[in-house]
């Protein structure tokens, strides 16, 4: 397939841009700094693009089969990043006639699944007052996703680990998994791409976590 990833320097979208060269899809890779992002390949195109600016986003999209994004806040401060600058890629995508959309999203956006212990749920309630203002962030954008035309799906990990993945992980379409607590950047962008030819995921979030 041919697909576009933006946020392909993060730790979400070098793992994306990774295993999709992997897999033996083209990937064009679009970032603010082409120097961070260290993949190599004859299947990939490294664009540099204002990712504020749909305009200069299209380029990036024509005859793309899929877009997958990690664009989001990576501290409090960055708050409001993920859905202003989602909004742009769904503006550059409707331009383009690209219809197949993931994102990175986060597991307190979805509901609180049956069966959660006390310890969970209070774990939980300190992370949502901690990062309240991220979490308002993934909300807004995951209500431009659905008010949107895209074939869309919000992938919402817990919380996110450096380690290795293993491909063993539990995913919950319109759910949360129950007592997941963690799971590997490179399984959040093993999922997100298993994802890509799901139609049960189409205008869903997917609670992924070990």
């Amino acid at each position: 397939m041919k697909l576009t990833v933006f946020g392909a320097t993060g730790g979400i979208g070098r793992e994306i841009v990774g295993q999709a060269l992997a897999s033996g899809h083209e990937v064009t890779a679009v970032v603010r700094d082409p120097a961070r992002l260290t993949a190599t390949g004859g299947r990939l195109t490294v664009l540099r693009a204002d990712l504020s600016d749909p305009e200069s986003l299209r380029g990036a999209l024509t005859g793309r089969d899929a877009v997958l994004s990690g664009l989001g806040a990576r501290s409090r401060a960055d708050a409001g990043v993920a859905a202003r600058l989602t909004r742009s890629v769904l503006t550059a995508m409707e331009a383009e006639k690209v219809r197949r959309l993931l994102v990175v999203s986060a597991a307190p956006v979805g509901p609180v699944p049956d069966g959660q212990g006390l310890a969970d749920k209070a774990v939980l309630a300190i992370v949502n007052a901690v990062l309240k203002d991220v979490y308002a962030d993934l909300r807004v954008m995951e209500s431009d996703l659905a008010a949107s035309t895209a074939d869309w799906t919000s992938v919402r990990p817990p919380k996110l680990t450096d380690k290795q993945g293993t491909g063993r992980y539990r995913t919950v379409v319109g759910g949360t998994p129950p007592r997941g607590r963690s799971l590997a950047r490179a399984d959040v962008a093993h999922a997100m791409l298993a994802m890509i030819d799901d139609p049960a995921t189409v205008r869903q979030g997917v609670g992924v976590a070990y």
